[in-house]
């Protein structure tokens, strides 16, 4: 990147998200009228709570019950695989070696299990056991002890939403982000929840929500992170598991020597440039020892990784084989088409809403030539299957006979395998279409692909965003042995880079705390030219969010919740967007469009009269701002694509004429 000069700034009012004159207010109630939840200490992991663990996992009984499975499939993960290894005679369990039964009794189970001395014997004897299962013991107690905490703290969410929110647990399930938000904002006037501001924005409880996760999604956009890498046979591939993630959050976030002292506060040395090389060696060297850590660990991670993988997909391949075959949105992909200030489940619908488009534009692919390997290989193994069966129908004892079973199950497996490979007969080619539908979703495509939809080189691409199922448990399976080596070798040159980008892109917003800067959506300070901010916008290259990250995440943000009032700059550029695209699309003034509702309307309508109507209501508001998103982000990315075509002309044109010039000059 290159060098910029801003340092680290506290927010300015014309842009602090707080009303006027109250920039600096510290509110003081009266100890005899405080409420239980008058300021609440830690807001952003209050606010986490309310929207991830109670809102998403349907109420305190869901995520008990969640929490508590999680522990014994830990230990049962744990227990078997010991059991498997040490407690099974596997001779006798495979016929090899015969046990004292007379020739009519057949053997069972209990007949291959060893003896419990002999078990513990073994397991005793065994170094490693002992070393696996000291490492799980103290892992799972670490577990156990943040199960009892989560519990403490979800029983007060759960008090706050039916004694402050006045909601129901029953209720929960149907309502939405909006409506809780909504009373949340209400409450802030009756409680003082936040004492360092009179009300608080939606804004305010999304930048609380989402401080370390809009650090994240503007690192990915700004390329910051290594997760890309050219291969030599391979090409540009895209690695971000789950375990690396993990290690970025421990290193900048939360974890021991990270750069914020706390969950709202970025430490005071990273906001000052005087000592930003030595800072830069701080870090560096502790990517180092952390990347180590990742290496010793590597061993016990790796066969965690491998068993319960083991343990979680292989009843689902045997149910449906064809699931490796079928595709997800992968973690980057995840990451790269998230909006500033999204919440999980607010990017998880509307990737949903993509998938089967998605689906479909990859299948137009399906290579000719695998599909006729397909089908001869599909009809070969299902004569073979058919007359297996067939004799298995005619005479069960056919079973018994040694690697019947197990042909009957490859042969399954390989005709559903083959099956995937087939297209649908009725199925019309037609990417460049799909390509649109999808992009009305994800909000989010390099304009390269646009007309393009055809070329390998676009679906290579967008396997990157949308990749196998198999492909996704693969590189977790890679991970704990590829994680510390991008910390070591990749993560760590970047280190400078890294405390430059904390320090310019990060500002203090009063009553929230130090934020992303690009989580204002601010378009005077980080939008692009080529995405109607031409003329808006002060914002260097270096601060310009790339793909038109800002002016999408805004009009996001904006269309997903109406009562927030951005400031005057903003909301002219929302303004002036709606009435381009309204009249493109109709060309009618936007005050007589039939759809349209104003703040009263929307406020009268949400206060419907049944529990029934304003969960209606809700839905129908849903999906209403989900079409009017897409709306604007095909308008948006066309107007970006003839930008840059015509930037792209201008260019051609000038070096033409600067050729035929010289060619004149050179000819006199």
């Amino acid at each position: 990147m290159a060098h910029f000069d801003t340092e680290y700034q506290r927010l300015e009012a014309s842009y602090s998200d707080s009303p006027p004159g109250e920039e600096n207010l510290l509110m003081h109630v009266p100890e005899g009228v405080k409420s239980q939840w008058h300021h609440i200490e830690n807001l952003d992991l209050f606010f986490q709570r309310i929207s991830f663990c109670m809102l998403l996992k349907n109420g305190f009984t869901c995520m008990l019950l969640g929490e508590i499975f999680e522990l014994v499939q830990l230990l049962f993960v744990v227990c078997f695989t010991v059991f498997l290894a040490n407690c099974v005679d596997y001779d006798i369990l495979f016929a090899n070696k015969f046990v004292n039964h007379t020739d009519s009794s057949k053997v069972t189970l209990p007949d291959a299990f060893i003896p419990m001395d002999v078990c513990s014997s073994r397991i005793r004897d065994n170094a490693f056991v002992i070393f696996v299962l000291m490492i799980s013991g103290v892992f799972w107690l670490h577990r156990l002890i943040k199960f009892i905490y989560n519990v403490c703290c979800y029983w007060e969410i759960r008090s706050f939403y039916i004694n402050a929110l006045k909601m129901t647990m029953s209720e929960l399930p149907y309502a939405t982000w909006q409506e809780v938000q909504a009373r949340i904002v209400e409450i802030q006037k009756e409680h003082q929840i936040c004492i360092h501001k009179k009300e608080l924005t939606e804004l305010d409880i999304y930048h609380r929500i989402l401080r370390f996760k809009n650090y994240m999604v503007a690192m990915v956009n700004k390329s910051l992170l290594p997760v890309r890498f050219r291969l030599p046979i391979l090409g540009e591939c895209v690695f971000y598991t789950r375990g690396l993630k993990y290690n970025f959050e421990l290193i900048f976030f939360w974890g021991p020597g990270s750069l914020f002292e706390n969950e709202w506060s970025l430490k005071p040395e990273y906001k000052r440039g005087g000592n930003r090389l030595e800072l830069a060696d701080r870090l560096a060297s502790r990517i180092l020892w952390i990347g180590i850590a990742n290496l010793l660990l590597c061993p016990v991670i790796l066969v965690w990784q491998i068993l319960y993988a083991f343990f979680s997909y292989t009843e689902v391949i045997k149910r449906e084989p064809g699931s490796l075959g079928a595709r997800c949105w992968s973690l980057y992909g995840r990451c790269y088409l998230r909006h500033f200030n999204e919440l999980d489940h607010e990017l998880m619908s509307r990737l949903s809403k993509g998938y089967k488009a998605a689906s479909k534009y990859m299948n137009c692919f399906l290579s000719p030539l695998l599909t006729v390997v397909a089908k001869n290989v599909a009809f070969f193994a299902g004569s073979l299957l058919a007359v297996l069966i067939a004799l298995t129908i005619y005479d069960e004892d056919v079973l018994a006979v040694e690697h019947v079973l197990s042909s009957i199950t490859l042969l399954g497996v390989c005709v559903t395998v083959c099956r995937s490979f087939i297209p649908d007969k009725h199925m019309v080619f037609c990417p460049e279409q799909l390509l649109r539908v999808i992009l009305a979703h994800i909000h989010y495509m390099p304009d390269h692909w646009q007309g393009n939809a055809h070329r390998y080189e676009t679906r290579d691409q967008f396997s990157q965003l949308f990749q196998y199922k198999a492909v996704f448990i693969l590189e977790e399976l890679l991970s704990p042995v590829v994680t510390p080596i991008i910390l070591i070798f990749c993560l760590r040159r970047k280190s400078l880079e890294i405390i430059d980008f904390f320090r310019h892109f990060t500002v203090e917003v009063v009553g929230v705390g130090d934020t992303c800067s690009f989580a204002q959506m601010d378009i005077r300070q980080h939008g692009h030219p080529a995405w109607m901010s031409e003329g808006k916008t002060e914002a260097s290259i270096y601060q310009q969010a790339e793909d038109g990250k800002t002016e999408l995440s805004l009009m996001h943000f904006a269309i997903t919740n109406p009562q927030w009032q951005p400031p005057q700059e903003t909301t002219h550029f929302i303004s002036q967007l709606k009435e381009r695209v309204h009249r493109e699309a109709t060309g009618v003034p936007s005050d007589t469009h039939p759809l349209s509702l104003s703040e009263t309307d929307a406020r009268t309508v949400s206060s419907g009269s049944s529990a029934w109507e304003g969960q209606l209501t809700s839905l129908v508001l849903s999906e209403y701002a989900s079409t009017e998103m897409s709306i604007h982000a095909l308008y948006m990315h066309e107007v970006s694509s003839y930008e840059h075509k015509c930037k792209k002309w201008s260019v051609v044109m000038y070096e033409y004429l600067h050729f035929g010039f010289s060619a004149l000059y050179l000819q006199q």
